[in-house]
């Protein structure tokens, strides 16, 4: 292990957190609104940097560079896509969300359908956090880690062994960082993540394009404009890992979904000060999801043009560093995905303490008769957490034995989750009269429907193609139950006037511009840009992917 690159490490990570530390300690946490919410005292900022940060962990610099390598630049697809669906819930869902001064995105389902509905789905929510979400963030981190200092060699053991001991460093860290410091302190850590994840990724473009170009760093970016340039490529054929036509079937359903109702995100929008910082975030969000070529995307570039074959493509991003940053900036870019993995992985457990703290155990509580103190809320909480992180981090490991590309294997596994929700939600906010039952089934349905489209019957579609259909199919059977048995009173939403819901006066002109941009980075990294049409794809394949 070099030694500079390890000290670069430790120091920005404690001087990360000791800046969290430092802005968080007067920010005493008294209730489960101020654990969970942050009091709602979020400012865009802090709005936009824990919006894209949450959602940015180890996973997006692995996988991203992972896919780009051996495919091309198609998994850019669902970043940049991503943009229309925030826009989307910034305008017409977070408003619904503040009106209702809802903690959880489960509360709508309560006030829309009944409290069944509500536990029901944030039990969902919570296996997903538990079986999928966390261990993934985990996964990942330790990955990445274990690439950057080779861990692996250091200690003399497994490849599988070092993944284990990381994964229990990073789980115990982000634990840590949950328990005692809350949301506040997530937000903070993730707006000073932000200044050095953007100044990282600048460095190791520049050292990067420098080694491709042996030296020059003109010749260097010539080299990645003009040669290989099939993996520039962002519009993808049925043969890719993400065809272009996705983005209009299940794509946008899990995009919307994810920006939409999935609680670790949404929780930093519902914990801002009124609906116009929400959407000001968001849209700040919005421009960080427009960086991911340059963030994410141009190391999986870069390797192309450094490596043939590799023993384990899920390595190419930390190959890469090692390879091309000097010490300094080795260590720098490690304390940044560290910090990553953390910032991704504690919102993870914040957001899965709310649902079962608020949404189960509090109203099981409250049934038996018995009074619930804000203390006690917050010692169980601490132990869920801890519970939660334990579970995740036995679990982790295990996503070493998939078989598919990392990236593929997460979405596919959030897509079990996603679909069934989003369904009935968007069901929900689109009718008045549709019953609890009609949710009931259909979430049922949509489930039961996935699993058996991917494990029992091979249909030959793509995943998020299926998922479309079965997004329509439950949508109908939804429908057909509402149209027999309709709710005798229509739902009618309530305005409870906790935080001021006047919207963004500015926000149409900015997210026309957004948009904008969306669909010049999908014309530059085409066949209509950088891509040469001559040049046929040639994917590139994991030697021993164990």
């Amino acid at each position: 292990m070099n030694t500079v690159a390890f000290a670069s490490f430790i120091l920005v990570t404690v001087l990360v957190a000791a800046i969290s530390w430092l802005k968080s300690r007067r920010n005493k946490i008294t209730t489960s609104e101020g654990q969970f919410l942050a009091n709602r005292s979020l400012k865009y900022t802090a709005v936009g940097s824990a919006l894209f940060f949450t959602n940015i962990s180890a996973a997006e610099f692995v996988g991203s560079s992972e896919s780009v390598f051996i495919n091309n630049m198609t998994v850019m697809t669902w970043g940049i896509s991503s943009v229309f669906a925030m826009i989307i819930v910034s305008e017409f869902i977070i408003p619904v969300y503040l009106k209702g001064a809802m903690s959880t995105t489960p509360d709508f389902l309560e006030s829309r359908y009944d409290p069944g509905t509500k536990k029901l789905v944030s039990c969902v929510f919570l296996v997903s956090y538990l079986i999928n979400l966390l261990p993934v963030v985990l996964y990942s981190g330790a990955v990445a880690l274990n690439g950057l200092f080779h861990f692996k060699e250091i200690w003399g053991i497994s490849y599988g062994g070092s993944i284990w001991i990381l994964v229990w460093c990073i789980g115990l860290a982000g634990s840590l960082y949950s328990i005692l410091g809350g949301l506040k302190a997530i937000v903070i850590s993730d707006l000073v993540l932000g200044i050095c994840m953007f100044t990282g990724a600048l460095l190791l473009a520049y050292f990067g394009l420098k080694h491709v170009g042996a030296g020059d760093f003109q010749f260097g970016l010539h080299q990645i404009l003009t040669t290989e340039t099939q993996h520039l490529n962002s519009i993808g054929t049925a043969a890719d890992a993400v065809p272009f036509s996705t983005v209009f079937t299940g794509m946008i359903l899990m995009n919307l979904f994810y920006w939409g109702t999935e609680q670790v995100i949404v929780q930093q929008a519902l914990a801002s000060s009124d609906l116009a910082t929400s959407q000001k975030g968001i849209a700040l969000a919005c421009a960080g999801k427009l960086m991911g070529p340059l963030l994410f995307m141009l190391p999986g570039i870069i390797a192309v043009h450094m490596y043939t074959n590799v023993e384990n493509t899920t390595n190419v991003f930390s190959m890469v560093v090692s390879d091309v940053s000097p010490p300094v900036l080795n260590g720098f870019i490690a304390a940044v995905i560290f910090g990553a993995a953390i910032t991704s992985f504690s919102p993870g457990l914040n957001s899965a303490s709310t649902l079962f703290i608020l949404n189960l155990y509090k109203p099981f509580k409250e049934k038996s008769g018995k009074k619930v103190e804000e203390k006690s809320l917050l010692q169980v909480s601490k132990r869920f957490q801890m519970f939660a992180s334990l579970l995740a981090m036995f679990i982790a490991p295990l996503i070493l034995f998939s078989n598919d590309g990392f990236y593929t294997f997460m979405q596919k596994m959030n897509a079990a989750f996603s679909i069934p929700i989003f369904t009935i939600m968007f069901v929900g906010f689109a009718t008045k009269k549709v019953p609890p039952i009609a949710a009931k089934i259909g979430l049922a349905f949509c489930l039961t429907g996935y699993i058996l489209t991917q494990l029992v019957f091979d249909t030959g579609i793509h995943f998020l193609h299926v998922l479309a259909l079965l997004f329509l199919c439950t949508t109908v059977l939804m429908l057909i139950i509402g149209k027999l048995y309709p709710m005798p009173i229509p739902y009618s939403a309530q305005n409870k006037q906790v935080v001021d819901i006047k919207p963004w006066k500015n926000r149409h002109w900015v997210n026309g511009s957004l948009l904008i941009v969306m669909v010049l980075l999908f014309l530059l990294f085409s066949k209509a840009g950088l891509v040469k049409a001559s040049e046929k794809p040639e994917k590139r394949i994991s030697i021993n992917k164990k």
